[in-house]
């Protein structure tokens, strides 16, 4: 007999967006820019760290929290980037920030609790919080106010079952970086209504004009309901190693290590090694990377501004571009479709991301050449201008 548990019957299904859409066309000349991946390999020096642990034989189980060098490294950088102070037993290495977030979800989220996702919304949170049993609440922020967090779009969705607000900052898919003001009014919040926020900081690093990344857990009063999740995925190309890390309050790391501990038992080892050569590495390597990440933003943007029917924000931070193209007339997904069907330009349809994302569309600009860029905007720009 065969037989599915109720987790996955009763859990609603999520597509994979454009991405999934464009998976099965083979035999076009697509470029992707609705899958948020890194274009750069990964630098050298963790290339080479990596492979010298595995011929210094680190090939073996370690700690199940991480190995102690690379969470002693962290704890340093969490102080003095993040302005977290931390023993290391509260920081946790895990598979990537996605591992990071499903542990505490699993975690700290029972059958009925619900959980305030900030509106658009980054996918993925959903399918973990109904593989918990929880229910996902979301709180539309405005577009017409720029996606500002505003507490008083986001309190009237808490109730007496809400146990967790979900912080993505800087934004995907909007390209903002939050405010300590606006950090302040969510936390306010927290504390007032005792919730736990499970804060997605995996863009930390790349942020453009002057923009300066807050974590939220070094607001007073935040560090003992906040777990903050981290990897090195986007900042240093590390998409394809599955290598992020967490921070938590003391009372709840066993929780997470319950979790971390049945699903992975622990991270692959030598890995570490490469992760603890980015995170101690030359910061130039670092800053090269954003260094690209911002020219083609400022390419992508202004590309985009000078199309007939689109406006387009500076993005913040991230590698995504959110251009309104309500002056078109036409729905977010309708119009990726014509794009993919038209151009042959993969692009993710605003709606993907919540009702508050109607009237976008999300463009990575990270995932791509400068070429390709160009070669995509061209045909956006033909596109666009036709429908003038």
């Amino acid at each position: 007999m065969k037989h599915l548990a109720k987790r996955i019957t009763e859990t609603s299904k999520k597509s994979f967006g454009m991405y999934g859409r464009a998976a099965g066309i083979a035999d076009r000349d697509l470029i992707h820019m609705e899958l948020g991946r890194p274009h750069a390999d990964t630098p050298d020096h963790i290339k080479e760290a990596t492979i010298s642990a595995i011929r210094a034989g680190k090939v073996h189980y370690s700690d199940l929290q991480g190995v102690a060098a690379l969470r002693q490294a962290l704890r340093a950088k969490l102080e003095r980037q993040n302005d977290i102070a931390v023993p290391l037993e509260r920081i946790i290495v895990t598979n990537g920030l996605t591992h990071g977030s499903f542990a505490a979800i699993m975690a700290f989220i029972d059958p009925g609790d619900e959980a305030i996702l900030l509106e658009p919304y980054y996918p993925q949170h959903i399918g973990k919080i109904e593989l918990a049993g929880g229910k996902v609440v979301t709180a539309p922020l405005d577009a017409t106010n720029g996606f500002r967090i505003d507490p008083a779009l986001i309190e009237p969705k808490i109730t007496a079952r809400t146990k967790m607000i979900v912080l993505i900052n800087p934004c995907n898919p909007t390209g903002r970086v939050y405010s300590r003001e606006e950090l302040q009014g969510l936390a306010d919040l927290a504390i007032e209504h005792d919730l736990l926020v499970l804060s997605d900081e995996v863009y930390e690093d790349i942020l453009f004009d002057g923009a300066r990344h807050v974590s939220i857990a070094s607001l007073p009063g935040m560090a003992e309901r906040t777990i903050t999740m981290f990897a090195f995925t986007k900042s240093y190309a590390m998409d394809g190693w599955r290598i992020g890390y967490m921070t938590a309050p003391g009372w709840a790391v066993d929780a997470l290590l319950k979790i971390t501990a049945n699903d992975v038992t622990h991270v692959n080892t030598f890995i570490q090694d490469g992760a603890l050569a980015a995170v101690t590495g030359d910061p130039a390597v670092l800053q090269g990377l954003i260094a690209e990440d911002k020219a083609k933003r400022d390419i992508v943007v202004s590309r985009l501004n000078q199309m007939p029917g689109v406006t387009c924000a500076w993005p913040e931070g991230t590698i995504y571009a959110f251009p309104n193209i309500a002056a078109t007339g036409l729905q977010s997904q309708p119009l990726a479709e014509r794009l993919l069907e038209d151009t042959d330009v993969v692009v993710e349809a605003g709606s993907f991301y919540g009702a508050a994302g109607e009237g976008h569309l999300r463009i990575c600009f990270g995932s791509l050449s400068v070429d390709e860029i160009n070669d995509a905007l061209d045909r956006l720009q033909r596109f666009f201008g036709s429908l003038a």
